[in-house]
């Protein structure tokens, strides 16, 4: 197997448009607690890309231009969802940091607790933790071959 340190290990990463990929670093980082794994710079020296980093996942930021755009106010096409330790402790801080949270904290009928805020860019974020293992038609979800 080739490991690529240019590269997350996660299975799946989004990627995720800013206009301000170094604000949106700073700004996520301190905020909800990312790791900045890597950053580069584009013509005239502005940063163009970004890796985070989050337990296992990953997360990489792109600079808006082209083809490429940051959501627009009221704007919905995809939200990323975040698996952490403490969801209560991670509202608390990103509520201190200014987020603009959307859904408060609350227990989910899946076995989840969390809460929703948006980034200062229009990204929305779901900060989830494991609160019970819940069999999936308990809450009216169908598995593959449970018709």
């Amino acid at each position: 197997m080739v490991v690529n340190r240019s590269a997350p290990t996660a299975t799946v990463v989004p990627i995720l448009v800013y206009e301000d990929v170094a604000a949106a670093i700073d700004w996520l980082c301190d905020t909800f607690g990312f790791a900045e794994r890597l950053r580069a710079a584009g013509p005239g020296g502005a940063v163009s890309h970004a890796q985070l980093a989050v337990a296992e996942g990953a997360v990489m930021l792109g600079r808006q231009g082209g083809e490429f755009r940051a959501p627009h106010s009221n704007e919905v096409s995809q939200y990323v969802v975040v698996h952490v330790q403490d969801v209560g402790k991670h509202f608390e801080h990103a509520q201190q940091c200014g987020a603009k949270i959307l859904k408060s904290l609350s227990d989910m009928p899946f076995g989840e607790r969390q809460y929703t805020a948006e980034d200062p860019w229009g990204h929305r974020w779901t900060f989830s933790q494991h609160i019970a293992d819940v069999a999936p038609e308990e809450w009216g979800a169908k598995t593959p071959g449970s018709d």
